[in-house]
């Protein structure tokens, strides 16, 4: 038996509105990698070509790579594209991959990304208050704007993982109630977050 796509657990209300905007943020995010490539082009011609490299840009293409990732990691929950030891899991019914899955989310996944985020909401905003810059003399300054990206990320992570969560519940107690997709949002192409 194949793995299972996440389309074979059905939605519900709120878990198609999470996963649309969800999506939304992970595909608007991915411009952010054609940012990366423009600053690690620049970096590379001013390194090699003019001779003169740049601390800040050196950071702001890691800084950018790091927001892209944070961002995108909803994303590949939503879609069910992370990485996953399906050896087991292919041969288990949907029914036991959906508790399994429910049990991982609530016991393990979610606690540990709440927990993160709660550790990281006071890291961004300590170095928000004390104006925290790079302690290179010409890196970047305003640090607290990545660092605030990181439990961004995660809430957006721990709302993919809410959202997944509910689907199992659906396919396996019907709560929250399967929600089908309207005829015109089928049309509109957004039948599958």
């Amino acid at each position: 038996m194949p793995a299972v796509q996440a389309d074979a657990l059905p939605h519900n209300k709120l878990s198609w509105w999470l996963d649309r905007a969800l999506v939304a943020i992970g595909e608007a995010s991915a411009w952010i990698w054609l940012l990366v490539l423009a600053v690690v082009l620049t970096n590379v011609f001013s390194r090699f070509v003019l001779s003169r490299g740049s601390i800040a840009l050196e950071e702001l293409s890691w800084h950018l790579f790091g927001a892209a990732l944070m961002l995108a990691l909803a994303y590949a929950v939503v879609r069910d594209d992370h990485v996953r030891v399906d050896v087991l899991r292919e041969k288990f019914t949907l029914r036991s991959q959906a508790i399994i899955e429910l049990l991982s989310i609530l016991v393990l996944a979610l606690p540990i990304v709440v927990l993160m985020v709660d550790a990281l909401v006071p890291f961004a905003y300590q170095a928000f208050i004390y104006d925290e810059r790079s302690q290179a003399p010409s890196g970047l300054p305003h640090r607290f704007i990545f660092k605030s990206v990181l439990p961004i990320g995660l809430t957006l992570v721990a709302l993919a993982l809410l959202s997944r969560a509910t689907r199992c519940s659906t396919l396996l107690f019907n709560f929250p109630r399967a929600f089908i997709a309207s005829t015109h949002d089928r049309d509109r192409g957004h039948s599958q977050p």
